[in-house]
């Protein structure tokens, strides 16, 4: 090769390097990746975005999903828990041992007072008892509130036990106590739920239409 030539060639090289708009592309695979390992093809809008998480609670529940804390909830169905009168015989109304709570039985108080009385299957009807067990239901919660200061603290109803003044033919004991372990639920939630008794009586304390009484687990 004359020296000539040699110059035309590194002038042709020397254009290519140097001219707007021309230039080396990067070594491609089979797949048509660069050896970076990106498609130079793929345009950036279409690359994935990072997968948005959702905060979530110590039992891995989306916050969203938590249901309101128990002091909330009786607020959201406007409940007020009154101040639980002194029993009326040589007991107390709850015993606190170790992280459980002992409430004693509690009848079917009205808000305005009194409690509601009568006997299921002659007196009253499956819902009126449905009514009253949610009463007794309310009774126990402010009785609890008033021996560990706030519902919040609690990890688990464990509990429920409830007696129906009923007649000997009356069999739906259970649809009666339903309405204070719906309420109990209502209000906490999962941790509301509970192993529970519920059976007929031939007569309560002052004619009491239900009696349940309740463990709790506190923290």
């Amino acid at each position: 090769m004359s020296r000539f030539d040699a110059a035309r060639r590194l002038s042709l090289i020397a254009a290519l390097v140097l001219w707007p708009g021309v230039g080396f592309a990067a070594p491609q695979d089979e797949s048509g990746k660069t050896e970076q390992g990106e498609d130079p093809t793929r345009p950036e809008a279409t690359r994935a975005e990072p997968e948005q998480t959702v905060p979530e609670d110590m039992d891995g529940r989306a916050l969203s999903a938590v249901p309101p804390a128990p002091e909330a909830r009786l607020r959201q169905l406007g409940i007020e828990l009154k101040e639980p009168p002194a029993p009326v015989a040589n007991y107390v109304r709850a015993v606190r041992t170790g992280n459980l709570v002992f409430l004693a039985g509690h009848g079917p108080a009205k808000p305005d007072g009194g409690y509601v009385t009568g006997k299921l299957g002659r007196d009253l009807t499956v819902e009126q008892g449905y009514e009253a067990a949610r009463l007794a239901g309310i009774a126990l919660l402010a009785s609890l509130k008033a021996e560990i200061g706030s519902l919040d603290r609690v990890r688990r109803i464990v509990r429920v036990e409830g007696m129906v003044n009923a007649t000997p033919e009356f069999t739906d004991q259970s649809k009666v106590i339903n309405g204070c372990s719906d309420f109990l639920v209502e209000v906490f939630g999962e941790r509301g739920k509970h192993a529970r008794a519920a059976v007929g009586m031939v007569s309560l304390p002052v004619g009491f239409a239900v009696e349940i009484h309740m463990i709790v687990e506190v923290e």
